[in-house]
């Protein structure tokens, strides 16, 4: 009776195991702009020009050997800054393809690091603001680094309101300021 008790609870730990897994390739899984009108461009001026038009920037990017990638590879939706609803750490669908393409990058050249800088906008405390944009910065590493990239490729700290990339309080500057930036060196 002991043995069949033992058979049924391993029968039952697999298959629950067995309905865990997932056949689907993440790098296969196509991912849907809902955002608004994608421009196709690897030229960075041009990408700049959309991303203030309001459109996303697409660029190809080439299959690279290892070692290959440079950052231009990473032209996506203005190269590298992620922005945040208000009050918020939560990485918006439009900027998911910006965070894989860094991901290809990073995985194609393990030398390759990235710094990921949290900020927010001016309203709160410096203490709270600090922490924000630490949520912000874990937010971007951890999605990057569920996409196969090594945590000791990454750093994450947070500047909070300190290093604004808009200076004045109207909605379009602290919408600027709520953001991740990513430097990959």
């Amino acid at each position: 009776m002991k043995n069949i008790k033992h058979c049924l609870l391993v029968v039952t730990a697999v298959a629950s195991l067995a309905g865990c897994g997932s056949t689907v390739k993440l790098d296969d899984v196509s991912v849907e702009d809902k955002a608004g009108q994608a421009v196709q461009t690897a030229d960075p001026a041009a990408a700049n020009a959309a991303s203030t038009k309001g459109q996303t920037a697409i660029t190809t990017l080439a299959p690279t050997k290892p070692g290959n990638a440079t950052s231009a590879d990473v032209l996506v939706a203005g190269g590298r800054v992620v922005y945040f609803d208000y009050d918020s750490s939560a990485i918006r669908p439009e900027f998911q393809s910006l965070i894989e393409a860094h991901a290809r990058v990073l995985k194609a050249d393990k030398a390759k690091k990235a710094s990921i800088e949290g900020h927010t906008d001016e309203r709160g405390g410096r203490e709270y603001n600090l922490s924000l944009g630490q949520k912000r910065a874990e937010s971007v590493r951890k999605a990057l680094s569920l996409l196969g990239v090594l945590d000791a490729q990454m750093e994450a700290v947070s500047f909070g309101k300190e290093k604004p990339a808009m200076l004045g309080g109207s909605d379009a500057a602290m919408e600027k300021n709520r953001r991740a930036e990513i430097t990959v060196r």
